[in-house]
């Protein structure tokens, strides 16, 4: 925590602390503890529950049992066939049990004779009853920590020259001396914390390093998870506030002058999802208050559909809109498939990108002043100082995860108000979506229409290389087009990876020789790596060769294969972004993964090739990863959490959201008495957060 408060004893550096000094305070900053606020917040990483100590005279074998015994011998044991494991002798006062480690000599350096360990896993039966530890802590001395069974026992990050009983043990000696200055930095109402069954701060803290049982840990740990969730909400309910309430937006009027023929002119029926993603845009549209708005869906789930019925009630009304993707490739993409779409509606689309000549350009920004181009379809180029919208109503933003609060703001402040909707379609759970874009109103495309062709997805071995290579080369005789994707663009000697560049000269000198294949990455020219993209949806290449700067957007319907090499290196939600760019035909289509690496590994992918539920796989990824940076988390003012988790929290970041938003509705400034505080710790915890989300 950074929050500080002047003259606070939590501000002390850790040196001066009980059982510290210059050394340990060295050791202590490695893990992040540089002053007693600091030491509080050390958060462990998973606890052990001795309070289910079993007594080692008990033990059977096919238990899964934890026990606490003194080493009372130890050494490295090794085998016929090179592999080392390293073996201790555990007693306590029912009997001995020894347990093993296989491929961990190094242990032997660890763990000494008279160490006081804690020991959990099977018991199997191996020359006589074995311990197989899954995991083991250093309790102490034989004699030191004998009060450790029947307690739950914190597992804090440590580092070399800073064990478990050392760390745990100036924790313990300092924590009733700190604790109370924590009552001064409570920030929450009581009303609050009791509507939550939330304990004050200091509880909350306490029960972190001293749980009576998993249960009291896990109290303490949701109160301050529910604390970072609240004030990330409080950051976006600000933001939200700013964005919808302070300025007035435009009340559009659905006439149905161009809305009727576009729905009638239709060639497919809208899905359930998409009427009702529709009917939450326009409820938002015709409203005075802005619209402020996320639509997020998986590939192929009919998101430009929705963005063109909200453009055009934006235009019903006698206003413009505005669709800004990240790269000319895709703007081009969208302008030509609006095109294609209201060709009977009689609605104009205008075009402005970087490649656009200086006479087109200036004809292009005269139409948009003018209003004589209704839509506008563009990159960033649409928030440069030179385009002036006559009337813009409605600002689209395409894969939002590209963009940053920013430049979503810049294209927002164009006009009078417009109404702002975002699309994404890189499919995350929900709650992640509430962390990330929790400024935003949220609308889930949850239903692909009918008759849509799953990708075929199956995992292939290195060896089995040759087959792929055969199958592509029939698909390319059929009129077919393919993906090779790579995850590096120069080789690793580190990483012994196949990389783009290599491969691309292999698969065309050896292995393709009588196709066309292109490569392109993200180091390449802006220009050079256009005419390779445009030149293989115009199907003058057969083979594309690519790193994943492919995975947004790009439609090719004639693309039916991919293959992913080294897929064990991507993430699962990545995998889902490559395999959306085939099956965008009506043909069937192919996703192949080349992997190597461990079982986990493996399994990790064949989860993937089971689904094609991007929800679903999304889910998956984060459960497996982690939030990391998801897109960048930087860039969207999302600060580091530790002890909030989008997947296990989801429900109270639900209640944040809606105790944030609450506060906000009635007390913009939180300059309320109550609020004060709140107020208070944005100002400094969340200061550079707090900056980003004020842009525009």
């Amino acid at each position: 925590m950074t929050t500080s408060t002047l003259g606070s004893p939590l501000d002390r550096p850790a040196q001066y602390l009980k059982g510290v000094g210059p050394k340990r305070a060295e050791s202590l900053a490695r893990v992040g503890v540089q002053t007693a606020r600091d030491l509080l917040y050390h958060v462990p990483r998973r606890y052990e529950d001795a309070s289910t100590v079993a007594r080692i005279g008990s033990l059977e074998v096919g238990m899964d049992a934890t026990v606490i015994g003194e080493v009372t011998s130890k050494g490295v044991l090794p085998t016929r066939v090179g592999l080392r494991i390293f073996q201790a002798v555990l007693k306590d006062g029912t009997g001995f049990i020894e347990c093993s480690w296989p491929g961990q000599p190094f242990l032997d350096r660890v763990i000494r004779k008279g160490d006081l360990l804690l020991v959990t896993g099977p018991v199997r039966f191996f020359h006589g009853r074995q311990l197989q530890p899954r995991e083991y802590v250093i309790l102490g001395r034989a004699g030191e920590e004998r009060e450790a069974a029947g307690k739950v026992l914190p597992i804090y990050p440590a580092t070399e020259g800073l064990s478990q009983r050392v760390l745990r043990g100036i924790i313990e000696s300092n924590l009733d001396a700190l604790l109370p200055a924590l009552d001064e930095e409570e920030h929450f109402p009581g009303d609050l914390l009791r509507a939550i069954d939330a304990p004050p701060l200091r509880e909350a803290v306490e029960l972190l390093h001293r749980p009576p049982s998993l249960k009291d840990a896990e109290r303490g740990r949701r109160r301050l998870a529910y604390e970072e969730a609240f004030f990330l909400q409080l950051l976006q309910a600000r933001a939200h506030h700013r964005a919808t309430a302070e300025r007035r937006g435009i009340a559009f009027r659905r006439t149905d002058t161009l809305i009727g023929p576009l729905y009638r002119t239709l060639p497919f029926q809208l899905t359930g999802a998409q009427t009702r993603v529709l009917r939450e845009i326009f409820d938002d549209m015709t409203s005075e208050r802005r619209m402020n708005r996320l639509v997020q869906g998986d590939v192929g789930s009919g998101k430009t559909v929705v963005a063109l019925f909200a453009m055009l009630l934006a235009v019903e009304s006698g206003h413009q809109a505005a669709l800004m993707a990240p790269t000319e490739i895709l703007a081009e993409q969208h302008a030509r498939t609006l095109r294609r779409m209201l060709e009977g509606v009689g609605v104009e689309v205008a075009l402005l990108t970087g490649r656009l000549g200086a006479a087109e350009r200036r004809e292009a920004l005269e139409r948009i002043a003018s209003g004589a181009a209704p839509i506008v379809v563009g990159t960033h180029a649409l928030i440069q100082e030179a385009v002036q919208f006559k009337r813009l109503g409605l600002a689209v933003i395409d894969e939002q995860h590209r963009f940053g609060v920013k430049q979503r703001r810049a294209l927002a402040e164009m006009g009078e108000a417009p109404d702002v909707l975002v699309m994404s379609a890189t499919p995350i759970p929900r709650s992640l979506a509430l962390t990330v874009y929790g400024d935003l109103d949220l609308s889930i495309l949850d239903e692909l229409p009918p008759g849509r062709q799953p990708v075929r997805t199956g995992l292939r071995p290195e060896k089995g290389r040759g087959k792929i290579y055969e199958f592509l080369r029939d698909q390319v005789s059929r009129g077919r087009q393919a993906y090779i994707v790579y995850p590096l663009v120069e080789e690793s000697e580190k990483l012994e990876l196949r990389s783009a560049t290599a491969e691309f000269e292999r698969l065309a000198e050896e292995v393709f020789p009588e196709l066309r294949l292109g490569l392109i990455h993200g180091q390449m020219p802006a220009d050079e790596k256009d005419a390779t993209m445009r030149a293989f949806m115009a199907g003058e290449l057969d083979i594309l060769v690519s790193t994943t700067v492919i995975e947004v957007g790009i439609d090719v319907p004639n693309a039916t294969v991919m293959v992913i090499e080294h897929a064990e290196r991507f993430g699962l939600s990545q995998l889902h972004q490559l395999r959306g760019r085939v099956g965008r035909g009506a043909e069937e289509s192919y996703c192949i993964l080349v992997a190597t690496g461990d079982a986990e590994a493996v399994e990790r992918l064949r989860i993937f090739a089971g689904t094609t539920d991007g929800f679903t796989i999304a889910r998956e990824d984060l459960r497996l990863r982690g939030m990391g940076d998801f897109f960048g988390a930087r860039q969207h003012g999302i600060p580091a959490f530790r002890f909030f988790d989008p997947l296990r929290d989801e429900q109270l970041l639900v209640r944040a959201r809606v105790d944030a938003r609450r506060i906000v509705e009635r007390d913009p400034e939180l300059s309320a008495p109550e609020s004060v505080p709140l107020r208070r710790v944005l100002e400094t915890r969340y200061r550079e957060s707090e900056r980003l989300y004020e842009v525009g």
